[in-house]
């Protein structure tokens, strides 16, 4: 018999790849969405597998919601995936935030203790927990000391917290995965990345002028989703549950990111590109660079894409949008 996967949030960039990764594995796919008011955007990421997944409409801050769905599933692995995911946003919506990203994994967790106890549950952390604490040899590992900067990275840290205390106070199959930043073709536009592709490659399409960035000095490190959603399934399938960073070990800055992408596309990025300061952080998180040797160790994982590999992919993508 397959096993059967619920991936909360199953149409974002991550769910979307995780899915795929698990119906060519053999899985019975269940998702859940949150309602979007225009229908025709809500499962673009999902349209090619649409009829080999089965869908809920669910909010993980609507712990009903979850209970009907978890309960009818009854799954052998959840990937809680779903949250208010945008850092910059988060200082906009807070409360939201804190429900949507923090309280919404103690909701998941009461629901599969009372209905599906025997359910391995991957939840999604995030490397913005760590804000700008930072080990002497410069990177970010398990026993970094938490230390966020933004109301994300705090509601991330909460949904962290609360995952081991489940796990250690119930004997629960709950694992963190502490994800750097990943990102792809679907990744969304208001992400720093596509962002940047995107509007290359229109202003090299004449279809824009110019763009305007935040801070160009972050450093982050970046790897691609596909990838990482690998990274995802191979701790659920381990004897015991753990916390484990997922990370390329690399770091570059987004004015890295743009020199890359526009030299590739035959321009200079200082001729396009403004400062403006609402793309600026209130608290702004400096450098995040990941050691992903516990993962590795424990599992195998070797990241297929380079940072250049994976922004080469983007690029192409674009590319072939705009030349349609």
């Amino acid at each position: 018999m397959s096993k059967k996967a619920l991936i909360t949030g199953i149409n974002g960039q991550d769910g979307s790849y995780l899915a795929e990764f698990l119906l060519d594995k053999g899985y019975e796919v269940h998702g859940t969405l949150k309602r979007n008011s225009v229908a025709e955007n809500q499962t673009a990421r999902i349209d090619n597998i649409f009829n080999d997944v089965k869908l809920y409409y669910a909010d993980v801050t609507d712990i009903a919601s979850l209970y009907k769905v978890v309960n009818k599933v009854k799954p052998d692995e959840i990937y809680n995936l779903a949250a208010q995911s945008h850092v910059r946003i988060s200082f906009d919506q807070p409360l939201y935030t804190a429900q949507a990203t923090g309280l919404s994994v103690l909701n998941m967790l009461e629901v599969v203790k009372e209905v599906s106890p025997h359910t391995r549950v991957y939840q999604a952390s995030s490397s913005e927990m760590f804000g700008n604490s930072i080990d002497n040899d410069n990177f970010q590992r398990e026993t970094t000391p938490l230390n966020p900067v933004s109301p994300y990275g705090c509601a991330k840290v909460y949904g962290y917290n609360i995952a081991r205390n489940y796990r250690n106070s119930y004997g629960m199959f709950v694992s963190n995965g502490i994800l750097f930043n990943h990102e792809s073709p679907r990744r969304g536009t208001n992400f720093v990345t596509n962002k940047v592709v995107k509007e290359a490659v229109k202003i090299k399409n004449g279809l824009s002028k110019g763009l305007y960035l935040g801070n160009l000095s972050a450093a982050r490190d970046w790897g691609h989703a596909k990838d990482y959603v690998r990274a995802m399934h191979m701790i659920l399938q381990l004897d015991q549950p753990d916390d484990f960073v997922c990370a390329t070990g690399i770091s570059h800055t987004v004015k890295d990111l743009c020199e890359y992408v526009f030299s590739k596309l035959g321009m200079n990025y200082e001729t396009y590109i403004d400062i403006d300061a609402k793309f600026i952080r209130p608290e702004e998180l400096y450098i995040l660079r990941g050691d992903p040797t516990k993962l590795k160790q424990a599992t195998g994982w070797e990241p297929e894409y380079t940072f250049e590999t994976m922004l080469d992919e983007m690029i192409n993508y674009w590319l072939n949008y705009y030349s349609k």
